[in-house]
Parts: structure tokens; sequence; C-alpha cells
């Protein structure tokens, strides 16, 4: 046990000296300057949607020709370089209070906004676990000692996990126990080699993880805010039109397939 807290306390180390020098989202930095620079359309999008963007990005160039380049991450992390000078031509987020920050600020274009699919938050342990877990309840049981979920300042999945436990009422049990993760695959990473008792992602993030996990609940309906996915085009993007083209395919038919595929709920707003 002291081994698996030290290998936790290391990880959280890391994880803040990569915030600190903002390199380490998947896909690369952003930066600053103009976005589009190199011709690429640069899209800012929560860790979650990673699999299914990455799928709708070869069907986009298949389309039009034209080049993607991700930066994934914890939304509150990918809202927050916007707000500095990031170049951004899209940002989706996992939140809908990531995306009503930079409208509040006038960072984005507001009639590009769209909601394009929804998640569930469910309760995963590591395969080989013998603590029988079948409820979120049940983490307040002696012996689950370490249980991981995104920060709630950055990570969504970590917000609507702080709202769970007070419904369920396990709020003063539950915080002595909490490992917070970078974004939701880092939780995921935590399970999947043991190293937490349990964690709490989205169904998607348990679907890609496959049999590396087991599932052992899905969170209570009402328990949390609505999970819905925003998506816009940045304020001072230089590529509208293609901004534009990729959320059409992003909402079109073949878009919520994909998206059907990796477990969401595809939302059909149009």
């Amino acid at each position: 046990m002291r081994m698996r807290s030290s290998l936790i306390i290391a990880r959280q180390l890391f994880t803040l000296i990569c915030l600190a020098f903002a390199g380490c989202q998947s896909g690369g930095p952003v930066g600053n300057g103009p976005s589009g620079s190199d011709g690429a359309l640069t899209i800012s999008a929560a860790a979650s949607l990673k699999d299914a963007f990455t799928q709708i990005a070869a069907l986009y160039k298949q389309r039009t020709g034209k080049d993607v380049v991700f930066n994934f991450g914890a939304s509150g992390t990918l809202q927050k370089q916007i707000e500095t000078g990031a170049a951004v031509d899209i940002f989706a987020s996992a939140g809908s209070k990531q995306m009503d920050g930079l409208a509040g600020k006038g960072l984005i274009a507001v009639e590009t906004r769209r909601d394009f699919a929804g998640n569930e938050l469910v309760l995963i342990a590591p395969k080989d676990s013998k603590l029988g877990l079948l409820s979120f309840e049940q983490l307040g049981n002696d012996d689950v000692k370490h249980v991981a979920i995104g920060n709630p300042k950055t990570v969504p999945a970590g917000e609507y996990s702080q709202q769970m436990f007070s419904f369920i009422k396990l709020d003063d049990v539950i915080q002595r126990k909490l490992v917070l993760a970078e974004d939701v695959r880092q939780v995921l990473d935590y399970v999947e080699r043991g190293e937490v008792d349990a964690g709490i992602v989205y169904r998607t993030d348990a679907i890609a993880a496959g049999d590396k996990i087991k599932v052992a609940a899905i969170a209570p309906r009402g328990s949390h805010d609505p999970i819905l996915y925003p998506v816009a085009t940045t304020k001072d993007s230089r590529q509208k039109d293609a901004a534009g083209k990729f959320i059409a395919v992003l909402v079109g038919e073949e878009g919520q397939s994909i998206l059907r595929n990796y477990g969401f709920s595809p939302i059909n707003d149009k």
C-alpha cells in the first residue's frame, strides 16, 4: 500500500510539472499566435473525445483534404489556454460550464455553438479487484482506500463526481480517499495499473478500456448535472469556414454514427 501511494504521489507531481509547462496535452501544446498558421485546423477537445474525434477528423480530411491538429486534455485546462491566447480554431468541451466561461468573455462565436453528444458517469475497478464493488455507495467502505477522479477544478467528470457524492451523501467519507487526476484518461490509467481501488470515468472511457477494467456501476439518474458536450468555433479563428465544415461533419449523420459507435449518446439538435 505504501508503494502504491508513492507511485500515485509521483505521478501527481509529474502531472503538475507538465501543466506548468503546458506541454503534456495529447497532441502537443497549441501555443500562441494566429490560429491555422500551418494550414491545419486546430482543435482543443476534451480527453474523452480522443478516439471518436480522431476518426471524425479522418472523415473530415477525406471530405475536405484539410489536416486537423488536436490538443486533447481536461476541458478546464483547455479553456484556460484559450483565455490566455492559445491559437485554437474549435473548442469541444465535456461540460457546458467551460464553454459558458469562454462565451462570457467573448472568446467563442456563439452562433456556431452546438451540443453534439451526451455521456454517462460510471464506477470502474481494476480487473483483478477482489472488493466486489457494485455501487458508488460502497466507496465509503473501509476496505476502499484510494478512489481516482478528475480534478473537479478543471475536469468536468470530476465535478460531476462531486455532485454525485453529495447526492448519495458520501461527501464526508470520500474526500480523504480521493486521488485527483489530470483528466479522465489518467483516471483510467490509474485503475488499469491497479494503483487505486476504483475510479470514476465516462462510459465511453470504460468501453475504450475493454477488459482491462471492471465496470461496477452507473451513476444514479439525477445524481449530477446532465453530461453534454458543446462545440464552437473560437472568436479569433482565421479558419471559420473550415471550422464550420468540421462542425457540420461532427453533427451530421456520419459524425453522429461514429460518436454512437464509441458509446456517446448523439444529440441531433439540427
